[in-house]
């Protein structure tokens, strides 16, 4: 019986009987008197559990307060994790800790990193030699306000507008806009916000980092179903918005192909291995900016088989890379 089906043995006779002396523990769970103690030790010192010894019927008990009646209802927690699930657990709060910059979402994440340090049983110098072996490494990482992410993800679940005030990079101009905020999106190391602009009718996605001013309005937000925001959103590569895609068509090389077919670069791609060894990645695209970036990632190991408009781009994007470097 590992330690976590102790606790549960554990907590269900002190519930169940009330009372439980250490030999009738001892006997059912099967350990030392010195891990017995340890665990009980461990669920009050540890998991805040109100277990008491009862001098007079010689057992152990869950402390009731008569001025509290709610103590006496006391539960024990009833979520539990293995060491590798909290080992697990801790090295999502480092990732979170990245993407937040240390905001919001580790914020309130602390006290369940405090508690989960607390399940291992660990040392404040164990702890911060278990988060040392951690590393995570965001290239090109495009930090957002923690306090934009609170703004926007409040507005968000209690369903009202946001004015805010937009950089718009494509065009390089600030614009002023009323937005219905729809769904938060993590992508590649940065957040966007998928809203209904009010402005412009229609459901877009902004770049939270481009967001130089917001504040929530009392009008009620525009509902937009999820399976409309997907399709009107989701069905290009990579973060670009767009319904209506073309298709690409790029063949990767034998020796570039072993790792590509691991990888998924649009969830409705098609693929295929060659006769030759090379692999066939078929995928949708509304905007050929970033799947030109992730083409010429690749060099000479792909080749772009269609649409024209597409090769027309990686090898415009090539020739100036020569020009840029001065080769001829």
């Amino acid at each position: 019986m590992d330690r976590t089906e102790r606790f549960y043995k554990i907590e269900m006779m002190i519930r169940t009987r009330g009372c439980v002396s250490m030999s009738a523990m001892l006997q059912e769970i099967e350990v030392s008197h010195a891990t017995l103690k340890r665990d009980l030790l461990y669920l009050r010192d540890r998991m805040d559990a109100p277990i008491v010894y009862d001098y007079f019927d010689r057992g152990y008990r869950l402390q009731a307060d008569q001025r509290d009646a709610r103590q006496a209802n006391h539960q024990l927690p009833g979520v539990w994790f293995s060491e590798p699930e909290i080992h697990a657990l801790l090295t999502m709060h480092q990732l979170v800790q990245g993407l937040d910059d240390g905001g919001v979402l580790a914020r309130h994440l602390q006290p369940l990193l405090g508690k989960l340090h607390g399940m291992l049983g660990a040392s404040e110098a164990e702890s911060e030699q278990l988060m040392a072996r951690i590393k995570i490494i965001s290239a090109t990482r495009r930090p957002v306000p923690s306090k934009w992410f609170e703004l926007f993800g409040d507005a968000m679940l209690k369903r009202r507008r946001v004015h805010m005030r937009y950089q718009s990079r494509g065009r390089n101009e600030m614009t002023e806009r009323d937005v219905s905020p729809q769904r938060l999106v993590h992508y590649r190391s940065t957040w966007y916000l998928d809203a209904w602009c009010h402005q412009r009718e229609q459901l877009q996605r902004f770049a939270l980092d481009a967001v130089a001013h917001a504040s929530v309005l009392k009008h009620k937000a525009k509902e937009v179903p999820l399976k409309k925001v997907e399709a009107a959103l989701d069905a290009g590569y990579g973060i670009f918005a767009g319904s209506q895609p073309q298709w690409a068509t790029l063949v990767f090389s034998a020796s570039a192909a072993q790792w590509v077919s691991r990888e998924v670069w649009h969830p409705a791609q098609k693929t295929r291995w060659l006769d030759d060894g090379g692999y066939e990645m078929q995928l949708p695209f509304v905007n050929e900016t970033e799947l030109v970036m992730d083409v010429l990632r690749h060099g000479g190991q792909v080749r772009v088989m269609g649409p024209d408009t597409l090769r027309a781009a990686v090898t415009e994007q090539l020739r100036a890379g020569l020009v840029a470097n001065g080769a001829s």
